[in-house]
Order: structure tokens, then sequence, then C-alpha cells
């Protein structure tokens, strides 16, 4: 009762106050505010003052973020933990993951070849000033590369059974956290019900408390959203984009394909109308625009899935908290994009065993990657490693990197919320059947009562 209060107030409170116009005006507002202070924009201050400015205006934006990833874990941890706890149909649960998992992996891989042939097709490489190269080549890009180095793919293959939780949690590492919570929910499944009740209302206490804390930051969204694009834009101004424009355009172009691509699915396999599927997710989208995290959206993404487009609750609390760790079909995209281009800026020419292993890295690599900000460009690192292509070559994409962030996350969610909406569909009959079980478990209750 009091999970369900918790999450029916807030959706009918956001829709009240129409967050995301809100959210789409302080974009506006701190997009042309920033090119207004900017320093490579109207410069109407001072260099000093602006960059000043800067850091006060992005003071509610860390606020915001802080309180998101203060509570973030918690509710990753209690949401996979209700969701495969909370349900007692373990046959259910078999079905979610075995559609589940393939269903990412295939999403990762269309994403990663609809980026190989928008790079191929376009071949931004070509674009770029072979004078601004030799500019960034002694940028100190190295030292993003030797922090890549220490979380190679075998290390993080070897590291999947978390070996201290504790230690995995204090480090922010989700996908560890993700691994450790869905054995302690499979666990439970197998205690009898008397026994796993108290740890199931513990957990249920937990998504509570956690998403009220989400409600109180939800008031800051705005203001952060505001100051987060306005400190971004006065310290990188549009010079940033000009020398890359091609290589930006590509991921953006691929980016849109991949949502075409989910508007397409939900369509046609969710039976959700196109425009209908983006005017329920918006708000989602505008949030993670602005945040460059996954994991800072999570909470409004379920609310999302369940209250806009009507998804089952068990398949929300499996599907988001997993999708958010382990379906980054953006950043897979952007990954490809970025090492295909510096191939070619450094006139490198893969053969085709390399450009399938580097699909291959590729996807391996987006998997379980950290939902935070900046997370995307040292995981690109780790790629480019493998291939030989040097390290001082990121610099040349460094200065549009927060931006793309940006755009990747939104499809990030989108791809998430798809999930749901396909899931749901899939396990229709499933849910009916688990739902009338369920019903007729009270009712047996009550009598035996």
């Amino acid at each position: 009762m009091t999970n369900s209060q918790t999450t029916n107030a807030p959706a009918g409170l956001l829709q009240k106050k129409r967050l995301w116009l809100q959210i789409l005006i302080a974009l506006a507002l701190g997009i042309s505010v920033g090119l207004l202070l900017s320093p490579q924009g109207a410069a109407l201050v001072s260099y000093s003052a602006a960059m000043d400015i800067a850091q006060w205006v992005a003071l509610p934006g860390r606020v915001f973020l802080a309180l998101i990833q203060m509570v973030v874990i918690p509710l990753v941890l209690s949401s996979i933990i209700l969701g495969i706890a909370g349900n007692k149909d373990t046959d259910f649960l078999k079905k979610v993951g075995v559609r589940i998992l393939p269903y990412f992996v295939t999403t990762t891989f269309i994403a990663v070849m609809l980026g190989l042939t928008m790079v191929y097709l376009i071949e931004p490489g070509n674009y770029v000033d072979s004078g601004l190269f030799s500019a960034i080549v002694d940028q100190p890009a190295q030292v993003v590369a030797t922090q890549a180095a220490q979380s190679s793919i075998p290390d993080k293959v070897a590291a999947i059974i978390p070996a201290n939780p504790t230690q995995s949690t204090l480090d922010k590492d989700m996908f560890a956290i993700v691994i450790y919570a869905s054995f302690i929910g499979m666990a439970l499944t197998t205690l009898a019900e008397r026994r796993k009740a108290l740890m199931i209302d513990f957990m249920d206490g937990i998504q509570s408390v956690s998403l009220q804390i989400v409600n109180w930051a939800m008031l800051l969204a705005p203001f952060a959203v505001f100051g987060l694009l306005c400190d971004i834009t006065i310290r990188i101004g549009v010079d940033a984009l000009i020398g890359v424009s091609a290589y930006v355009a590509t991921v953006l172009l691929g980016l849109a394909g991949l949502l075409t691509i989910y508007t397409l699915v939900a369509s046609f396999v969710a039976k959700i109308h196109p425009l209908a599927f983006l005017k329920a997710i918006r708000g989602a989208q505008l949030l993670a625009f602005s945040t460059s995290s996954s994991a800072a959206v999570m909470p409004l993404s379920m609310r999302t899935a369940q209250e806009q487009l009507g998804v089952k609750k068990p398949i929300v609390q499996f599907i988001v908290p997993l999708g958010a760790t382990i379906n980054m079909d953006g950043t897979a995209l952007y990954q490809v994009v970025a090492a295909i281009f510096l191939t070619q800026v450094f006139g490198v020419d893969l053969s085709v065993n390399q450009v399938v292993l580097l699909i291959l890295t590729t996807v391996g690599a987006s998997i379980g990657s950290p939902s935070t900000p900046g997370v995307g460009i040292v995981i690109l690192a780790s790629v480019l490693a493998s291939f030989g292509i040097p390290a001082a070559g990121i610099a040349l994409i460094l200065g549009v990197d927060r931006i793309l962030d940006m755009c990747r996350t939104v499809i990030n969610v989108s791809g998430d919320l798809t999930a749901c909406v396909v899931m749901n569909h899939w396990l229709k009959d499933e849910l009916a059947l688990t739902e009338r079980g369920q019903i007729s478990t009270k009712i047996d209750d009550v009598i035996t009562s």
C-alpha cells in the first residue's frame, strides 16, 4: 500500500506541473544565457567572471545530481530484489530473463551496425583539418587511456561475481550491484513465504523512501537543467563543434536513426503509436539530455514506464534498473563511430577481421559501463587501445564529448523504455496469469484465516 501511494502521487504531481515543459524551457534558457556569457560566444563578461558564474549557476545541478546519486544504489538494489523476489511466479521471472538478455544484446548489435554504416558512408575523418590534429597530438589524452587500461574487458569478465559487495557499493560499481542484487532476489525466491516476507517488506520500505527523496530532488530539476546547460555552454561555447562538425553530425544521425528504430519497434511490436510513445517518454528524455546520466533518470524512467506507458510493475522493477546498467545502445553506437572516425583521421585501415573484433569489443565494453556522465570517453580509450590507435586522438573529440554524452544518454534511456513496452506486450498473457494466481492466493489466505 505504501509503495503504490509513493508511486502514484508523484506521477500526478509531475503531470500537473508539466515537468517536461519546465525542463524544456530551462534547457533553452540555459543554452541562451551560456552563449551570451561564454568567452567563445557573445563574451558579455570577462573570462574569469564567466568561469565564476558557471560555477555558481551549476550549483543547483550539482545538488540535484548529488541527491539522485545518494539514493540510486539503494533504489537499484531494492528494485531488482523486489522485481525478482516480489513475484511469486518463478517461471515468469525465467521467461523475462530468457527474453530480455538476448533482446539487449540484439539491440546493442543493431546500434553498432548502424553506427558502422553511418561512419563508413559519411567518412567524417576526411573532413578534419590536419592542422587541428597536429595541435592536439601532444595533449595529455594518454591519462584517459591509462585510466581505461586499468579496467580492461578481461578484468571485468573475471570480476562479474562481486567478491566484496560492500566495496562494490562504495565504488559505485553498478554492474556488481546488479549482480549481487539478482543473487539475493533469486535466493529469496527459494525461501518459504514467511521467511522472505520480512526482507520483502524491508526492501519495499527502502524503495519507497528512495522514491520520496527523488520526488524532493525533482523539485530542483528545472533549476538543475538551467544551471548544467548554462555551465557547459559557457565553458565550451560553439567553437568546439566546428572542427569536428562532420563527426558530431555522424553520431547525431546515427542516434536519430536508433530512436526511429525504437519508435518502429514500439509501434509494430507493442502496438503503441510512434507519436504517443515519444510524447510519453519526453520527460525522461529531457532529463537524460540535461544530466547525461541514465542512473539519475532511472526513477523517472520507472514512473514513466508504469504510469505513462502502462507497463506492469514487475516488468518495470526488473528491466529499468537492469537496462540502466547493461543496455547502452547509444553508448555502443557512439564508441564505434568514434573509433572508426579516429582510424580515418590517422589513416589506419582496418581489415574485416579487425572490424568484427571492433564490433565485439564495443558491445562488450558498453555492457556494464557505469551510467554516469563522461564515462563513455574512458571506455572509448580502452577500445582504441585494443586496435593500436594513438590515445592522443581522443583529445580531438574531447571538446564535444559532453554534448554527445547528453545525446547518447537520451537514446540509452529511450532504449530501456522501449524494452519495457516490448516485454510488457510479449509477456501480457503470463502477467495476466500471474495476477490471477496472486489474487487466488490472497483469497485462499483470507478463507484460511
